[in-house]
């Protein structure tokens, strides 16, 4: 209470000697001071906690944020960084706000091994739009969440979902044929997306979308997963009467395939208890998210990279036209036959990681294998683009070569120099799905298309939530001979 007394007393006899105007300069100076005093105290911390890992030079307060500029430039930057720095190196965005950046196979191993949360900097922002679902929830919610959902991606549930994407893309190749009889180079992304929510619909919740053919349709699922997902409570809702009148799993599935929305709503654990309403809803919405922003921007940049790299487009063509013999949808069994195509993917994956970056947040001191260490409480960011791009682990690592993925080469490499669905614990729970659909989508694009780089129009990488372009990805085509 001193203190206090002293205070008040202070300020009353600068209030009868000076005025109430020079009290509120003299305040406002201590409370600045004390602010910067804090924030040098934290920074300081946080730096020590990095003092073992050399960095790039950033500035006092701002640290290095003004270095990324959302331009296109800011992946090399990173992978410049990477070329300075082996292993590992700190970032300070902000006055307190610091990662440290990891980009070689052995660190992430180290740090994908673990269970840790997700970075609560970053992925905060994503709860109140999807809920804690298993992208961002932790600890024994996230443990419970995983195995009650595993059953929703066996391959049992998958297996029906290949002609549903078939019939998806088929869609959208339709739409396309305007730009083969012109060949008009067009916007990728935007198409692609709509077809994997159209996809996802299908998949995962057994609706009819439209949102590939009407447009005001499309445009309105769109602003739905983009903001809320404000429709999820109603098609729960309507599911669960559905199944209320069902008696088990047998009978609704004598009437159509399970989809991901039945397993979550029949999934029981060990004490016969199933998921919360708010549960479901967070992991409808998840899955939402991932199954399609992330598989749109996976597939755009294959097409992307397929054009630009014709001969290998046309080894891939032959394949797929080998495997399919005549038919104009796949099946489960097709995925199989196309092993250079499915390393083409894979290859482009690498160089355009549809997350190029994740982080997480220590609990528990970490020590890598050269033996420094992390303190609990720090941040760990992987950049996945970083590790898919070093130089000490990819030859010419610039460079679109599917070979790389053949079974003798990949033997040769640590597993975790290739992370585009993450690994360990927390690694993807729905990149069997994503595969898949990444595999139906450029066989049938093939099976039609020739794709035509745009050379008036480079992309320039961006990394956000996922990996996009900043002014879209352009392409031209034209029909395969002998479609029509």
């Amino acid at each position: 209470m001193e203190i206090y007394e002293y205070f008040n007393r202070a300020t009353e006899f600068f209030l009868q000697q000076f005025g109430l105007y020079h009290v509120l300069v003299v305040v406002c100076v201590i409370y600045i001071s004390v602010v910067l005093y804090n924030l040098m105290i934290t920074r300081n911390k946080g730096m020590r906690a990095f003092e073992q890992f050399p960095g790039p030079p950033g500035t006092w307060l701002l640290g290095h944020v003004k270095q990324f500029r959302q331009d296109g430039t800011d992946l090399e930057l990173i992978t410049k960084f990477g070329e300075q720095y082996p292993y590992a190196f700190p970032l300070r965005f902000g006055p307190t706000s610091i990662y440290l950046f990891i980009h070689h196979p052995a660190y992430v191993k180290t740090l994908l091994a673990s269970s840790e949360p997700k970075d609560d900097v970053a992925y905060s922002f994503l709860t109140s739009w999807i809920g804690e679902g298993l992208l961002v929830s932790a600890g024994q919610r996230w443990f419970r969440h995983r195995r009650l959902l595993t059953p929703g991606f066996h391959y049992d549930i998958l297996k029906p979902y290949v002609k549903l994407m078939a019939d998806s893309a088929k869609i959208m190749l339709d739409k396309w044929e305007t730009y083969a009889k012109t060949e008009e180079s067009f916007e990728l992304f935007q198409h692609v997306s709509l077809m994997t929510l159209d996809s996802i619909m299908k998949c995962a919740f057994s609706c009819n979308s439209n949102c590939q053919t009407e447009s005001p349709h499309g445009y309105r699922y769109r602003k739905a997963c983009q903001t809320a997902h404000c429709h999820t409570e109603e098609v729960i809702r309507k599911r669960k009467e559905a199944l209320s009148k069902e008696k088990d799993h047998d009978s609704l599935q004598k009437k159509r395939n399970l989809d991901f929305l039945d397993i979550l709503l029949c999934t029981r654990d060990e004490q016969q208890q199933g998921l919360s309403d708010e549960a479901i809803r967070a992991e409808v919405d998840t899955f939402m998210f991932e199954g399609h922003d992330t598989t749109a921007s996976g597939i755009s940049w294959i097409l992307y990279n397929m054009a630009c790299n014709p001969e290998h487009q046309q080894k891939c063509r032959d394949e797929i036209l080998e495997a399919l013999k005549g038919k104009d949808t796949m099946e489960l069994e097709d995925l199989n036959k196309i092993p250079y195509t499915t390393m083409c993917i894979k290859e482009s994956l690498r160089l355009c990681p549809p997350v190029p970056g994740t982080a997480r947040k220590l609990t528990k001191p970490m020590t890598f294998f050269d033996g420094r260490t992390v303190p609990e409480g720090c941040l760990v960011g992987i950049t996945v683009y970083g590790v898919h791009r070093n130089a000490t682990v990819w030859e010419n690592p610039h460079v679109f070569d599917p070979l790389r993925f053949l079974p003798e080469n990949t033997a040769k490499r640590p597993p975790h120099a290739f992370v585009p669905f993450s690994a360990g614990p927390r690694n993807c729970i729905g990149q069997n799905f994503a595969m898949n659909e990444m595999k139906v989508v450029v066989a049938m694009t093939l099976k039609k298309y020739i794709l035509i780089k745009d050379t008036e129009h480079t992309p320039k990488m961006i990394p956000q939530l996922v990996l996009r372009s900043l002014n879209g990805i352009y392409i031209k085509i034209r029909f395969v001979k002998n479609e029509p």
